[in-house]
């Protein structure tokens, strides 16, 4: 049984939707990327998955997203939501894991320090634009200042497992999977195969967190 509640941030009115755990030992509050919204495979794959191993998850959506605006504004604009937002996903007491997709683990890994979170997932995290690697957005990364989980597609655009730097996370590869965690039809795991290896890995993380 899912709920949602608005919660007013300095960046607009942001809305998370609840997946609860009867008996929550921790919450996974999770965020979408720049260009779409939680109902993003992977995000709704860890929604149901999640809570019979006691995590209650929290799919967030940031302001613009929830004001029907189709691009995501500047980083420091994401951040403010992101902040504003974090007393409701830590209002029950629970140990709280910051988390998002591309965009949304930008943000997560640039905030979690200072909101204390319990741990970072980074899914799809765009370690640099298409094409332009020397823009590495690795620093982001490598400063979440918490127990950090990368779960990356074998052939994300936005970087492939291989082009990640040495550091203090682990990182999971979906095979096959772009940045959206599809995969090809003629790749040898199916569509929910890869989901179950982002289930599994995430779950299992997960498990080392918390009480």
């Amino acid at each position: 049984m899912t709920d949602s509640e608005i919660i007013e941030t300095g960046a607009g009115d942001a809305r998370i939707t609840w997946h609860p755990a009867k008996k929550a030992r921790l919450v996974l509050a999770v965020s979408h990327g720049a260009g779409g919204g939680i109902e993003a495979r992977d995000l709704q794959a860890l929604a149901g998955a999640l809570p019979p191993l006691g995590v209650s998850v929290a799919l967030v959506e940031q302001p613009w997203r929830v004001a029907g605006k189709k691009l995501a504004p500047a980083p420091r604009t994401l951040d403010t939501g992101w902040r504003d937002l974090w007393p409701a996903v830590a209002k029950k007491g629970l140990p709280v894991v910051a988390g998002g997709r591309s965009a949304g683990a930008r943000v997560a890994c640039r905030t979690a320090a200072e909101l204390g979170a319990a741990g970072v997932l980074a899914l799809s995290f765009p370690l640099h634009p298409p094409g332009k690697p020397e823009k590495s957005r690795a620093p982001e990364l490598l400063g979440a200042g918490a127990p950090t989980l990368v779960v990356q597609g074998g052939n994300d655009p936005f970087g492939k497992p291989a082009e990640f730097p040495e550091g203090a996370y682990e990182l999971v590869e979906v095979p096959f999977a772009d940045h959206g965690f599809a995969v090809p039809k003629r790749a040898s795991l199916t569509q929910q195969e890869a989901l179950d290896v982002i289930i599994g890995a995430v779950g299992g993380w997960l498990g080392t967190l918390g009480p």
